[in-house]
């Protein structure tokens, strides 16, 4: 569904025009579709064929982190867990959720970072690292095909709730709320790129225009940069309340780790 949206010169303008737009409506639940489904068919190919798609060497990487063993306990993923393929289905497609722990939500690369600190004795990964993102690719990939069934229970509904109000909120020099584009311009064009629906079917996910591998996070903030908004830091409260929504607002659409997108 590509709907050419009309605007008279660069990026900005048709940023504008969407800006002062009608506030958005969100997205019927039977109307609600991977970002795949709106790319060109090679990218569509390249995603589908494993030995093609280039965020398969992050996935194999992830395999091979998984049997490392590292830290003070000389401990392995695999040690605690087993075969991946087996102990680790499902188990993306729950991620962000509330940790009673820690008392707030969590996502898989912070999921990831709490196991190597408390069981394995072991430092944390960066952020975006190649280590961080080749392990949550290769849990991720465990779940490919499986429905999204992040949860809105008692303790999670309070985080979901202000994850909506972020995206819903105006924010940056352009006065633009996430919802604006995602909810009610998807299907448009801007700058020659389809508008997506922005549900995160597809993280980590490799992007052309990077030329590597990305968690959602990096999405959201490069977003954000696009909207003349200030980013919110990695691990954020923000970011992982965005994410948790946005997993809600997914649900029941399956992961395809790794993807590939524009």
């Amino acid at each position: 569904m590509n709907r050419p949206l009309r605007h008279r010169s660069g990026v900005a303008v048709a940023l504008v025009a969407i800006a002062t737009g009608a506030e958005a409506a969100e997205i019927p639940a039977a109307e609600r579709r991977s970002d795949y489904e709106l790319m060109a068919p090679e990218l569509r190919r390249m995603q589908d064929d494993d030995s093609a798609n280039p965020g398969m060497l992050w996935v194999l990487d992830g395999e091979a982190e998984w049997q490392r063993k590292d830290g003070s306990a000389g401990k392995s993923c695999a040690d605690c867990h087993g075969e991946a393929a087996h102990r680790m289905k499902g188990v993306a497609t729950r991620y962000p959720s509330f940790d009673q722990r820690l008392g707030r939500p969590i996502d898989l690369e912070g999921r990831i970072n709490d196991c190597r600190t408390r069981h394995q004795g072991a430092e944390l990964l960066p952020i975006e690292s190649k280590e961080l993102l080749s392990l949550t690719a290769y849990v991720t990939r465990q779940s490919q095909g499986l429905p999204i069934s992040v949860g809105d229970d008692a303790a999670t509904l309070p985080f979901v709730t202000a994850g909506q109000a972020i995206f819903q909120q105006r924010q940056g020099q352009l006065n633009l709320s996430c919802a604006q584009c995602h909810d009610d311009n998807w299907g448009q064009r801007l700058a020659g790129a389809v508008i997506p629906q922005a549900h995160p079917t597809e993280y980590p996910l490799y992007r052309l225009e990077w030329q590597s591998l990305g968690s959602l996070p990096r999405q959201l903030r490069n977003c954000l940069t696009g909207m003349r908004a200030a980013p919110y830091a990695y691990g954020a409260p923000e970011i992982i309340e965005l994410e948790l929504f946005l997993g809600r607002r997914a649900r029941g659409l399956t992961l395809e780790t790794p993807a590939v997108r524009p």
